[in-house]
């Protein structure tokens, strides 16, 4: 079993031209979750890797940062879409492939100093974990990885975030398409 195999592909979603990796597939069949629970956590708990707690994106980036920080031992913390989050929050808008979206974290989320693995299901133009990033780093945090499910790496967000610095792990890839 392959973990892109267990992913759908749905084309002209969410707008004509668009083909929209759907992890949803991926995540109800038992043996792919664990997959991707077992491989993350196996990398992350190797010492090289020193972080505090997981920040997830909602919300697919919730699903595999929860599962993860369980298996690790850490704490998690969402980043949410505006309104949703009740204690005092700092917001960050930012591109999408396909419009503009906007997110939030808590305020106290984080310390100054923290370490933290950022984790989504999906990189395409970068523009979410961008704006992610950048809200940790406003708290004085910093980010040590971020990791995804899947690339799309001809969408260009790969690059982007590695030209700010960022290291970035993924499972799996969809070229081309």
């Amino acid at each position: 079993m392959t973990i892109k195999s267990k992913i759908r592909t749905v084309p002209n979603y969410p707008k004509k031209g668009i083909m929209f990796r759907d992890i949803t597939t991926l995540l109800k069949d038992p043996e792919g979750l664990k997959e991707v629970i077992d491989t993350l956590a196996q990398r992350y708990s190797d010492k090289k890797y020193r972080f505090d707690t997981i920040v997830g994106i909602e919300a697919r980036g919730f699903i595999i940062g929860s599962a993860l920080a369980y298996a690790l031992g850490k704490g998690f913390v969402p980043v949410r879409k505006p309104g949703k989050l009740p204690a005092e929050t700092i917001s960050m808008e930012y591109n999408l492939e396909y419009g503009t979206d906007k997110i939030e974290i808590h305020t106290d989320a984080l310390t100054r100093g923290q370490t933290v693995l950022l984790v989504d299901d999906l990189l395409a133009t970068g523009g979410t974990a961008l704006a992610a990033a950048s809200l940790i780093e406003k708290i004085g945090a910093k980010v040590e990885e971020i990791s995804f499910i899947v690339d799309l790496p001809d969408v260009g967000g790969r690059k982007r975030l590695q030209n700010k610095g960022y290291n970035l792990f993924f499972l799996t890839e969809f070229e081309g398409d």
